[in-house]
């Protein structure tokens, strides 16, 4: 299988039930299949629409598989009989489906796509915008229904083409009141629940934005692997970008309200940590607090590395395909800026080409750089300068001399030339200052020494003088070039402890998953890629470092410095610790059901060996002297035996068959009959064997959709549970209620209740929480009781009684026509799939 092509997953995505998915999708099958592909259908769903339904005729179906379940038979799709049917294309609805368990079947219908796509068959499939896992919650909130069954974003996020299904709302409520969705019984519960126009707008906007999503995504990776770097104004994307001083909130702000003035916009905050300084002395504090409020107003922080402020974030919104992008005015001051030459800002808006510049006011522009200077070391600019200097400062002040000659003397005049030797140095260095010197010293004997006018190089002073001059500008610009490799060093020591705290504050944030570590460090190094891989890859243009035992981290893109690969090295670590405790994960997950197993069977053993024991015992002894020669028992003694063997064998089978059940439950395989049932008739069999309990008047209490026997088993459970923690002259009170289609039965008892930290511990098997007396049974009572209950698509949970105690709330749907529950049909619309 592994030189199997995979095959391509195409999803049909609907924003609600009744778009028309499942007919697009059995259309395209028609047109692949009338083109000569070899299409055949794995399961479609039609629900009873007859238009739908035609659409499959010329399309070959696989039959479905017939599968039995707690005493009911179901047809789910046959995923051995398509892959050994082995088409070109399979067309597989309902995506997020829940298959029905048993006979080795995966839990969920996305698995077996996935098995078809492992296979090499091309897969045509559908699903609503609210099975997405990412938009479960968000879907409730809209609609007040929770979704349990979602497929990861992930899958569908790989699918080779994603197709919206839209409809306006008007539209599908339209097509809905003319029954074309559902039959005409359930049209009215439909629009006045999940298909009200609100609920429909905010679906629909939901899917439309989780789309174009996913366009944005194929638009940047078709950008990159075509090596575009011109701005597609697609979507409006805005980017500020933060120093850490205090103008960054206005700066934030600013370019939240821009981005919101489109549909859609996104927020990118970029810091850019330099190598040169200007990062040292940022406050950290301020950068996570500004970091905060960029996510709070739904944007995204991004911490990058470049030496060229300006080209970094330049290069930086052109990555993001940025539309705009916002700074700060300059906090320099009019000489500063005259005496250094243009800032950033400038700089960016002439490099941003067709990306927007806002060049935004704020309280500190013009008040001086609250920030190391960013001339901290030989730029370019001070190479060329510093000779030049060197050679026209000492020039200039010789003509300046020289229009006041008698007005010094020779000692000020050498005063004057050494500082310009030394103000050379600190603008050029070594080299500089040599020339500086030597210029100087000439210049000096020639103009300013007797005889003026000519050089006396004979002369021990003017030797001296040339000597003095070279050793100063030596010493004082050895002193300044060791200064800036110290202040480099203390600044790149700076800017990578801020890299790595800002990747630290990731991992802390819940980032540190291994896909968000690679996007992290492909960012912050301004990378092509970053890739996971078992071995260093032998290609020219990719810098590899280990990341752990097996594992090799790899970014394609520009070679790295010395001092950026230690800082990879330090990600690569994070990365391979990542790993590590993601291979963890996975063990543990495999270990924790065996472990859970053992805690089972050890509770199973230590129950069995007290509680089974115990009637046993009674049960045996009573027989034992039943049979014993010689002890002549009185008719009355006789009875009492046998009452204690009968009492003592029917205690023995209640623990047996609560241990049968429980483990029927956990298999799938217990049988249920739900029919109508009202309480009058089951609570007098569920309360025959347990004495002082009240029951309130049930007779306005509607009937509810149960299996008869086995809801006398959960509330004589519950009751039996109540009454053993009722204090004596106390009644276990039984009540009821209805509510919003369902039935609420409600058993109290007035004892000392239950902390709220033993909740969890509540309906586990083998539990007798607060409950001294070990002999009352297996401590499974609840544990059935919540289990039969949820067999019957019913709820069972714990509430405190006022005044002390604990009652136990039993939730069951109301009992329809035919045996169906009241409300039935809004749950079928909601959950099937339309």
């Amino acid at each position: 299988m592994s030189d199997v092509r995979p095959g391509r997953l195409k999803v049909y995505l609907g924003a609600a039930p009744g778009v028309g998915k499942t007919y697009r999708m059995l259309d395209e099958g028609r047109r692949r299949a009338s083109r000569g592909a070899d299409v055949v259908v794995g399961f479609a769903e039609c629900h009873g629409r007859p238009h739908t339904q035609a659409m499959l005729d010329g399309l070959e179906t696989v039959a479905r598989a017939s599968c039995a379940y707690r005493g009911g038979r179901f047809e789910e799709m046959d995923l051995s009989a398509v892959l050994a049917r082995r088409p070109q294309v399979a067309i597989v609805d309902e995506f997020a489906h829940s298959n029905v368990p048993g006979d080795g079947r995966n839990a969920k219908r996305w698995q077996d796509i996935e098995a078809l796509l492992d296979a090499g068959i091309d897969v045509i499939t559908a699903l609503n915008i609210q099975h997405l896992e990412s938009l479960n919650d968000v879907v409730e909130k809209i609609t007040g229904v929770p979704q349990h069954e979602t497929v990861p974003d992930e899958l569908v996020r790989r699918a080779w083409q994603i197709e919206l299904v839209d409809m306006p709302p008007e539209g599908l409520r339209r097509r809905m009141a003319h029954g074309n969705i559902h039959a005409p019984e359930k049209v009215d519960a439909a629009l006045a629940n999940y298909f009200r126009p609100g609920n429909l707008t905010a679906l629909r906007q939901l899917a439309l934005l989780w789309t174009a999503d996913r366009v944005d995504e194929a638009l940047q990776e078709y950008r990159s692997q075509h090596g575009i770097g011109r701005v597609w104004e697609t979507r409006e994307r805005v980017a500020v970008a933060l120093t850490g001083g205090p103008e960054g909130d206005t700066l934030i702000r600013r370019a939240a309200r821009i981005a919101d003035r489109s549909a859609g916009g996104d927020l990118l905050a970029v810091h850019v940590t330099r190598s040169d300084g200007l990062a040292a002395g940022v406050s950290h504090a301020s950068l996570a607090r500004q970091r905060r409020l960029v996510e709070d107003l739904g944007g995204s922080y991004h911490s990058v590395v470049g030496d060229d402020v300006a080209g970094t974030l330049v290069e930086f919104a052109r990555a993001e395909n940025a539309t705009q992008l916002v700074l700060g005015t300059s906090r320099r001051g009019r000489l500063a800026r005259f005496l250094t030459g243009p800032g950033t800002g400038e700089t960016v808006t002439e490099l941003s080409g067709d990306i927007d510049v806002h060049r935004v006011t704020h309280e500190q522009a013009g008040r001086g750089t609250l920030l190391p200077s960013r001339r901290r070391t030989l730029s370019t600019a001070r190479l060329i300068a510093g000779p030049v200097a060197g050679l026209v400062l000492p020039v200039l002040l010789t003509v300046v001399l020289a229009q006041l000659r008698g007005t010094l003397n020779l000692t000020s005049e050498a005063l004057l030339f050494l500082l310009a030797v030394v103000g050379v140095a600190c603008i050029g260095g070594v080299v500089s200052a040599v020339i500086a010197s030597v210029t100087a010293s000439l210049l000096l004997n020639y103009w300013f020494v007797p005889p003026i006018g000519r050089f006396t190089l004979d002369d021990p002073n003017a030797l001296l003088a040339l000597g003095v001059f070279a050793v100063v500008a030596a010493t004082v610009a050895a002193v300044v070039d060791r200064s800036l490799r110290l202040s480099r060093r203390s600044a790149r020591a700076t800017a990578e402890a801020e890299t790595m705290s800002s990747l630290a504050g990731s991992i802390v944030r819940g980032e540190a998953t291994i896909p968000a570590l690679l996007e992290r460090t492909r960012e912050t190094f301004g990378m092509e890629s970053a890739d996971l891989l078992d071995e260093p890859p032998d290609e020219a243009g990719v810098t590899a470092v280990p990341a752990g035992p097996g594992a090799c981290l790899a970014l394609r893109g520009r070679t790295l410095s010395s001092s950026e690969r230690r800082v990879l090295a330090a990600f690569a670590a994070h990365v391979g610790s990542a790993v590590e405790r993601a291979r963890l994960a996975e063990a543990a997950a495999e270990v924790e059901p065996v472990k859970a197993a053992d805690r089972l069977r050890t509770a199973l053993l230590r129950a069995v060996g007290h509680d089974l024991r115990t009637p046993l015992a009674a049960g045996w002894a009573a027989v034992t002297s039943l049979r014993s020669r010689d002890v002549e028992f009185s008719a009355e003694d006789r009875d009492e035996l046998l009452a204690t063997a009968d009492e003592s064998m029917a205690k023995l089978n209640r623990l047996v068959e609560n241990l049968l059940d429980l483990s029927r439950l956990e298999a799938g395989a217990l049988t249920l009959n739900l029919r109508a049932a009202s309480l009058e008739e089951v609570l007098p069999v569920a309360l025959a064997d347990v004495p002082d309990v009240e029951v309130a008047d049930l007779e306005e209490i509607p009937a509810v959709l149960a299996d008869p026997p086995l809801l006398e088993r959960v509330i004589a459970n519950l009751v039996g549970n109540a009454a053993r923690h009722t204090p004596p002259g106390r009644k276990v009170l039984v009540t009821a209620s209805a509510l919003a289609g369902r039935v609420e039965l409600r058993v109290v008892d007035r004892g000392p209740g239950l902390p709220t930290d033993g909740r969890d511990r509540l309906f586990e098997p083998f539990q007798r929480l607060g409950d001294t007396d070990n002999t009352t049974g297996l401590g499974l009572g609840l544990a059935l009781a919540r289990g039969l209950t949820e067999a019957m698509n019913g709820t069972l949970s714990p509430e405190d009684t006022p005044g002390g105690g604990l009652t136990m709330v039993v939730s069951l749907p109301f009992a329809g026509e035919a045996g169906r529950p009241v409300g039935a049909e809004a749950t079928e619309l909601y959950m099937g799939g339309a």
